[in-house]
């Protein structure tokens, strides 16, 4: 495994559901046996993640920018500092709101795989 990253140097591509991210860590990828992978995401002004489900607990870690985002029935204010917990099987989307990127990292247990995800 590679011990030091910058994020310059990882492939940035759209998941299905139109965030765009960067695969920072992942068990299949780094060879290392963690129980979660982890991403750096983010959404330009205006942008918005289409709803969709993972079959995985997530972990939205909020860097900058703010946002809406939904879970399940709620919808809720983000922004820098703030942290989600989106049990598995429960529908989200996050809608930049601002006038910068939000950006945030998703953390993903057990790992993130494309079979895992899927949009509403």
């Amino acid at each position: 495994m590679q011990r030091i990253k910058n994020l310059s140097d990882i492939p940035a591509f759209r998941a299905a559901d139109g965030t765009r991210l960067r695969e920072v860590i992942h068990p299949a990828n780094d060879n290392v046996s963690l129980p979660y992978s982890l991403a750096h995401a983010s959404l330009n002004p205006g942008e918005r993640s289409l709803p969709h489900i993972l079959d995985n607990d997530e972990v939205y870690a909020f860097l900058s920018g703010e946002g809406d985002f939904n879970r399940g029935s709620e919808s809720f204010r983000v922004q820098a500092g703030d942290h989600v917990l989106v049990p598995s099987g429960e529908v989200q989307a996050v809608q930049n709101t601002g006038d910068v990127p939000l950006v945030f990292y998703c953390i993903v247990a057990p790992p993130w795989s494309s079979g895992s995800d899927r949009l509403v």
